[in-house]
C-alpha cells in the first residue's frame, strides 16, 4: 500500500502518481512552485487517486475566489464517486462545509480530523488557513500545539508545523516564542515563507520597523522568487515597515514594482494592494490613478457573497476609483442576502459596518466614519486576516477622529496605539495632531 511522506495511505495511487503528490504537498507547504499542476499530473497518471483530487479541492477552496470555489465543488462531485478511506471521507466532509462558506464548521470538523490523523499535514495546513480566514487566533496556535507532541524533528514536514505554530503564537501575542519558533523553522527549511512571514509579523506588532526591513532584505532571495505564491504579501510586509518610518517614496516604489507590476489577479495580492493604497491615502499621499487599475482587477472577485473580507478590500479600491455603483452593489448584496451561511453572516454583521465606515471616511463625513468603525473594530476579527491586516480599521478610525476634530477620542485612540507601539512615528503623529486641536495641552515632542 502506497503512503505519503508522513505515512498516510493513498487510495488509488501509483508509484509515479504518489511521487508527484509528495512534490505537490511540499510545494503547498512552502507556497512555492505549482502544486495544482503537479496534482493534475498525478491525476492524469492515476485518475482514481483520491487524495490528489482532494488536495486540489483544498487548494481551490482556500483561495476565497468565486470561480475557484465553483471548481472545488465540481471536484468534490468526482471524489465522491471514488472508493475512499476513512481519512479521505473525513476530508470530503470538511470540504463540503468549506465550499458552502461554513468556515467555522469546517474548522471544527478539522479539529476532529487532526486529532484522529495527527500526521496528515495537508489537513493541518488547510486547517491553519481556515483558521486564518476566519481570524481565530487561538485555533491558529492550538491546532498545531495539539499535534506537535506526536511529531519529531526527523519527520518530513516538521519544520512546516513549527512555522505554522510560530504564526499562531504571534497572533495570540506570544511574540518571543513566536520569533523563536519561526527562526527555528526557517533554519530547517529556509524556503518556508510562512515561517518567515510569522517573524515579520512579530516585528510589525512590536513596532520594530528597522528590524523588519533588515529581516526582509537579508532573506529576500528565499521569499521573492517568481515561483513564490507569497512573495507579494512579503513585499507588503516590508512596505508596512517603510510606511511606519514615513518613507512613502519607498512604499510607492515597492507598490509600482514587485507588488503590482505584474497586475496580479490573485485575491490575496489585491487585498494587499488595496490595503497599502488605503494606508498611503490615510497618510496624506496622492496615489494617482493606481486606484483605477486595481479596481478593475477586483471586478471578477468582489461578488458580495464568497468572502466578505475580500469585498471590503475591493470597496477601498472602488472608493479610490470613484466607482460608487460597485460599492452599492456589494453592500446591497449583503443587506438583501437570504443566504444562511456563515459568510453571509460575516457580510451583514462585519463587512457592512466596515464598508459604511470607509465610505463615510472617503466622503469626509468623519463623525459618521468614527461611529461605524468604533463599533466595527470589536467585530472585525470575526472574519479573515491577521492583526496586522485588521489594523487598518483602527488606523482609519483614529484618523477620522483627528480629522473630524474629535479631540478627546482622538487622544484616547492615539494613546491606545502608542501603548502598543510607543516608538511608531505614525502613532506619535496621531497624538501630536490631536493635541493641536486642543490649545493649551502639552504637546508630544
Amino acid at each position: 500500500m502506497l503512503t505519503d511522506q508522513q505515512g498516510n495511505v493513498l487510495s488509488g495511487a501509483t508509484a509515479e502518481a504518489s511521487g508527484l503528490f509528495d512534490r505537490a504537498v511540499e510545494a503547498f507547504n512552502i507556497y512555492r512552485g505549482d502544486p495544482v499542476g503537479l496534482l493534475e499530473q498525478a491525476i492524469e497518471v492515476a485518475p482514481d487517486f483520491a487524495m490528489a483530487h482532494i488536495v486540489k479541492a483544498h487548494l481551490l477552496g482556500l483561495t476565497t475566489e468565486p470561480e475557484a470555489t465553483r471548481d472545488a465543488k465540481a471536484i468534490l462531485g468526482t471524489v465522491k464517486s471514488l472508493r475512499l478511506s476513512e481519512r479521505e471521507t473525513s476530508h470530503v466532509a470538511v470540504l463540503d462545509l468549506l465550499v458552502e462558506g461554513e468556515w467555522t464548521a469546517a474548522a471544527t470538523a478539522l479539529d476532529r480530523h487532526n486529532a484522529d490523523f495527527p500526521h496528515d499535514i495537508v489537513a493541518l495546513q488547510s486547517g491553519h488557513l481556515v483558521d486564518f480566514s476566519r481570524a481565530n487566533a487561538r485555533s491558529l496556535r492550538d491546532r498545531i500545539a495539539r499535534v506537535l507532541p506526536k511529531w519529531s524533528a526527523d519527520m518530513p514536514g516538521y519544520s512546516i508545523l513549527l512555522g505554522m505554530h510560530a504564526f499562531g503564537l504571534e497572533e495570540t501575542g506570544d511574540y518571543a516564542r513566536a520569533e523563536e519558533a519561526g527562526r527555528r523553522a526557517i533554519d530547517l527549511q529556509p524556503l518556508d515563507c510562512w515561517a518567515h512571514h510569522a517573524v515579520a509579523h512579530v516585528m510589525e506588532m512590536q513596532g520594530r520597523a528597522e528590524d523588519g526591513i533588515g529581516w526582509m532584505i537579508a532573506r529576500e532571495p528565499h521569499w521573492s522568487g517568481d515561483d513564490n505564491f507569497f512573495k507579494v504579501h512579503n513585499w507588503w510586509h516590508r512596505s508596512l515597515c517603510h510606511l511606519d518610518l514615513g518613507q512613502a517614496d519607498e512604499v510607492l516604489a515597492l507598490y509600482d514594482g514587485p507588488i503590482r507590476q505584474d497586475r496580479s489577479m490573485v485575491a490575496l495580492d489585491m487585498v494587499d494592494a488595496s490595503a497599502l493604497l488605503w494606508r498611503l491615502h490615510l497618510s496624506g499621499h496622492d496615489v494617482g490613478d493606481r486606484w483605477q487599475e486595481l479596481a478593475a482587477g477586483w471586478d471578477d472577485h468582489a461578488d458580495g457573497g464568497t468572502y466578505p473580507f475580500n469585498d471590503w478590500h475591493a470597496v477601498m479600491a472602488y472608493l479610490g476609483a470613484g466607482r460608487t455603483s460597485e460599492i452599492d452593489r456589494i453592500a446591497n448584496a449583503y443587506r438583501t442576502s437570504a443566504a444562511a451561511s456563515e459568510t453571509a453572516g460575516w457580510g451583514k454583521v462585519t463587512a457592512l459596518p466596515l464598508v459604511d465606515g470607509f465610505t463615510a471616511f472617503w466622503r469626509g463625513d468623519y463623525e459618521a466614519a468614527a461611529g461605524h468603525l468604533h463599533g466595527a473594530r470589536s467585530i472585525a476579527n470575526s472574519f479573515g486576516g491577521s492583526h496586522a491586516q485588521r489594523d487598518i480599521v483602527d488606523w482609519t478610525l483614529t484618523e477620522a477622529t483627528v480629522r473630524g476634530g474629535m479631540t478627546s477620542m482622538a487622544e484616547a485612540l492615539a494613546s491606545e496605539r502608542l501603548a502598543l507601539k510607543p516608538h511608531s512615528p505614525v502613532n506619535r503623529s496621531f497624538l501630536r495632531r490631536a493635541q493641536a486641536n486642543a490649545p493649551g495641552i502639552r504637546k508630544v515632542a
